[in-house]
């Protein structure tokens, strides 16, 4: 389900919400609709595939409280993670963004991290590929673009 997304979609930036990426990374691709992998490959291979630092914090948090477990340590999961072509690193270099994660418009959740990847997903106007109902419902409203995983 494509929410609060133009037609032209196709040429934006897609930014993996962390369930997303660890998905993706652990071989887990059936937990995504056959469409929503297609856009994924598509913007890797496009170069247009964006992974947030916030994630990586996540990650970092998930694995630090044993709500994950990973097949490596976390420093080369997250290195090898990183790593395929298509798949680009987002900082959070900008002041502006995490200040725009504490006033986003309407009515959001106060989760830290999902706040920061909408913000980052508005900035750099990319496209957010979750699962998280909270962030599609907020989609619906028109302040972020969302793919549903």
């Amino acid at each position: 389900m494509l929410t609060a997304m133009p037609s032209s979609a196709h040429t934006q930036h897609l930014l993996l919400d962390t369930h997303v990426w660890i998905w993706l990374v652990t071989g887990q691709p059936g937990m995504l609709a056959p469409p929503v992998l297609a856009a994924i490959d598509a913007a890797g291979a496009r170069r247009e595939l964006l992974v947030s630092i916030v994630s990586v914090w996540e990650i970092g948090l998930l694995h630090a409280r044993q709500r994950i477990n990973l097949s490596m340590p976390i420093q080369t999961w997250v290195q090898q993670a990183l790593s395929p072509p298509g798949i680009r690193l987002l900082p959070l270099s900008d002041p502006a963004v995490l200040l725009d994660s504490c006033a986003l418009p309407g009515e959001f959740h106060p989760d830290p991290a999902d706040r920061m990847l909408v913000a980052a997903a508005r900035a750099e106007g990319a496209t957010l590929v979750t699962r998280d109902r909270k962030i599609l419902d907020y989609a619906q409203l028109g302040h972020v673009r969302a793919l549903a995983a």
